[in-house]
């Protein structure tokens, strides 16, 4: 029989990043303990990163523990700075980072656009919530305010979601430790002492300056390093793709092996979210993860769709597209004489090709003065915004969008590219 006692609950886990972590409320761990939750553990937080950096096989369910855990050191910290946050709102705090991103689809933001085109993983993060909150008969009604910043203390979503909330804090720290990439590495710990709240506004301590300035640029770094790296970049394109030419074969009507779950995202009519079909779509949604792709892919494999298979030995392989950069437009000439080239070499038609040889763009920024800012306090009590606090970093520099072009082919044509 299951042990339902208080003790029981308040257990103790350990992490690789941060050492032991405690579960600081009996909600808390009744949310870890659901199903939602714990489909996070089927979901790496890096999608394909792990075909660059081995050691990038860390979770989704990791990486919100450890948000979940800085948000205590949070709470703690602006406590002790007089700041009243009372034992209600610490659960609601503590809940509402724990679920920020329980609405995340397989292989995380790989897909965000592929897989489900209608819906952001927020938007679905927040279905949840509220399919939870119904199941714990109203538990989490204040962490829903403060996770939709519908709440009066404002500081508390800034917590959640901002320029310097505690996902971004985990999870820079989080994918640096399991890439290897030291440049990733921040001072968490520190940039949390220097927390506090001014005008119901999260801010930082003027000593805490420098720490800000090397978070800022350890996130850019990490952008072009890791989340955008052109390897990374390759293994995402070969999987989207494997997904469209899924989606295409599954319209024309031909039956493709698939989980359940699988199955009924590759129909464009049933997966389609609305609000008639939403109790449906969120049940097939929580069946699905990693695994599912996965698998599926293992048997396209043989699959008699030449696209199909290719895309699939790719995925499962390492067989990844070869890459370039660069930071203007590729000429949409040369787009098309490898697109011909493929498609002679190959027997392909037009059509086919577009799986094959993609151009497309990304971009990356590492701090944006149209969000909420991050807001410097000094020692006479003034605010100021990062950018015009810095003495030594041209933040105008990191709040530039940087937009990179991208082509992407089979490997085999590199010689003739």
């Amino acid at each position: 029989m299951r042990n339902t006692s208080s003790t029981h609950k308040l257990k103790i886990i350990n992490d690789p990043v941060y050492g032991f972590i405690k579960i600081p409320f009996e909600i808390v761990f009744e949310l870890i303990e659901h199903p939602l939750f714990q489909r996070l553990r089927r979901i790496r937080q890096l999608g394909l990163t792990h075909f660059v950096y081995p050691g990038a096989n860390h979770t989704r369910f990791q990486h919100a523990i450890g948000a979940m855990h800085l948000m205590g050191l949070a709470i703690q910290e602006i406590r002790a700075k007089g700041h009243e946050i009372t034992q209600d709102e610490a659960k609601a705090v503590t809940s509402a980072i724990l679920l920020h991103d329980i609405g995340h689809g397989p292989f995380s933001h790989s897909l965000e656009n592929s897989l489900i085109r209608e819906l952001s993983h927020e938007s679905i993060s927040l279905m949840y919530m509220e399919q939870l909150n119904e199941t714990f008969g109203g538990a989490l009604d204040l962490a829903l305010d403060i996770f939709q910043n519908r709440y009066h203390k404002k500081f508390l979503h800034q917590l959640v979601s901002s320029q310097l909330d505690m996902d971004r804090l985990d999870y820079l720290k989080r994918d640096s430790f399991f890439t290897g990439v030291t440049e990733g590495v921040i001072g968490s710990d520190r940039i949390i002492k220097m927390l506090n709240v001014r005008d119901d506004q999260l801010v930082v301590d003027e000593k805490g300056i420098y720490s800000i300035e090397k978070f800022l640029i350890a996130r850019r770094l990490m952008y072009w390093q890791v989340y955008l790296h052109h390897t990374v970049v390759s293994s995402e394109q070969v999987l989207q793709m494997l997904l469209k030419r899924a989606h295409a074969l599954t319209t024309r009507g031909t039956k493709l092996f698939a989980t359940p779950a699988f199955s009924y995202f590759l129909d464009e009519r049933a997966g389609r979210f609305s609000m008639s079909n939403r109790k449906e779509f969120l049940e097939q949604f929580a069946a699905l993860d990693d695994n599912d792709i996965l698998s599926a892919a293992k048997v396209w494999c043989r699959h008699s769709d030449r696209i199909l298979s290719m895309l699939a030995r790719g995925l499962v392989n390492r067989e990844l597209f070869s890459v370039e950069l660069k930071d203007d437009p590729f000429q949409e000439d040369r787009v098309e004489r490898l697109r011909r080239a493929v498609s002679e070499k190959l027997s392909l038609t037009g059509e086919e090709t577009e799986y094959l040889v993609i151009s497309d763009s990304m971009s990356n920024y590492a701090y944006s003065d149209m969000d909420d800012r991050i807001t410097i306090l000094d020692k006479q009590g003034q605010t100021k915004d990062i950018a015009e606090a810095s003495d030594m970093l041209n933040i105008a520099v990191l709040s530039k969008t940087v937009r990179k072009y991208f082509l992407c082919y089979p490997r085999f044509m590199k010689e003739l590219s």
